[in-house]
Formats: structure tokens, sequence, C-alpha cells
């Protein structure tokens, strides 16, 4: 009853939405992996964009050249050619092979640790610097003035942009597919290939993206309107 016919000459003419909801259990158990990849991906990248924004807070000049290099190469070239560059190139250069998923996660959570890098340079200016300068009179070290001051009011302030990246992070993990991770888009893919019908196992995972990203969103704007609530 679900199938879909139409007219002649419709580019969805053999479209059947039977084919997208069979599909659906092994693209959303896929759909995991993603999940699964995204999620440590992130959790490096906070950590990397977290050091990152200290040592060009440290202001030492050859550090932040090098890192400023880095930088436009990051946000220059598409990802696509990043995780090329570590699952093809690192062999290439040093003999050493990471797995594909090891190779996609390191990709991806170093495209953004710079991106958080620059989210959290940009929310810096927004803690009160006097507090720095009260901790720094009190006697406390550097490392504590970040661990205790610091980074838990710019966590807390930069965390709807964080959801935010997520849900690039989500996206790019479906890039993987192209490495042999056998994540949602390569699973819809082995499903159209074994069925010849192609069309609809994508649209299943584009459905299920489109779900993850959604909630995500969602969660963002929460923790947006919260902290909005908060600076009143």
């Amino acid at each position: 009853p679900w199938g879909l016919a139409f007219r002649q000459g419709s580019p969805f003419m053999n479209f059947n939405i039977d084919l997208v909801f069979a599909a659906m259990p092994r693209v959303g158990e896929a759909a995991l992996v993603n999940l699964r990849i995204a999620a440590i991906a992130l959790a490096l990248a906070l950590v990397g964009g977290t050091l990152l924004t200290i040592v060009r807070s440290l202001k030492i000049r050859p550090l932040n050249m090098v890192i400023a290099v880095l930088l436009s190469f990051i946000r220059g070239t598409p990802i696509l050619i990043q995780i090329f560059l570590v699952y093809y190139g690192l062999p290439a250069a040093t003999g050493f092979r990471l797995a594909p998923e090891v190779a996609g996660i390191a990709a991806i959570a170093l495209n953004s640790s710079f991106f958080i890098s620059e989210i959290m340079r940009g929310s810096l200016p927004e803690i009160d610097s006097g507090q720095v300068e009260a901790s720094t009179a009190l006697g406390l070290s550097r490392p504590v003035i970040w661990a205790q001051i610091i980074l838990p009011q710019l966590l807390r302030r930069i965390s709807p942009m964080l959801v935010n990246e997520g849900t690039v992070i989500v996206k790019g993990t479906a890039l993987l597919a192209v490495i042999t991770v056998v994540e949602a888009l390569r699973v819809a893919q082995q499903i159209g290939a074994a069925r010849f019908r192609p069309f609809e196992p994508i649209v299943a995972a584009a459905l299920m993206f489109l779900a993850i990203n959604l909630t995500l969103a969602f969660v963002g704007w929460l923790l947006e309107r919260r902290f909005a609530k908060e600076r009143r």
C-alpha cells in the first residue's frame, strides 16, 4: 500500500517507499556507528580545541604562526581530502597505517579541534578579566586558573555552539564510507547494490541523518534559550 508509482516522465517514476522502510532497520543500526564515531571525535576535538586555545593565549609567536598556517589549511580544504591524507597519506609518508575507523576519527577530530578553538577564542573576551586578575593576585598558577575559573565558564557559554559543531561532525562521519567504514551511508550503498535499487536506501540514510541532526539542533536550541534566560 505504501508503494508509490509516479506518472510517466517523472524522475521519481519508480520510487517505492516500501524499500525505504525496509532499509531503515539496517541503516538505523549502522547509524549507531556514526554516533559512536561522532561522540569520540567530538570528545577528542574538545580536548584538542582547548589545548590549542590555551597555547594560542600564551602568545608565543612561532607556535601561533604554525597554528595559523594549519588553521588556514583546515579551513581552506575539504574534510574529505583531510580524511584521505590521514588514511592514505600517513602510511605513504611514515609507513604507519591506521584502521579506517581510527583514521576517520583522527581526521574529523583534528578538523573540529581548530574550529572549536576558534569558537573558544571568540567567547574568551566575554569572561570577566577581573576574575583572572584576582586569581593571579591570590597566587594561583595559570593551569589552575584555566581549569577552575576560565574553562568552566567558557564551556558553559559555548555549549550551544558545541552542539552545532556536533551536527557538523555527524554529517562528516558519512564521508568515512569512502574509506570503507561500515556506517549508515555505506550500508545504504550495500543495500542498494544488492537490490539494484540505489535510490531508496540512500533516502533512508538521509532521513536517519536528518533525524539525528534535528534532535541535536533541538538540544542546542534548548541550551541557547536556557543560557539566554540566565544572562538576563
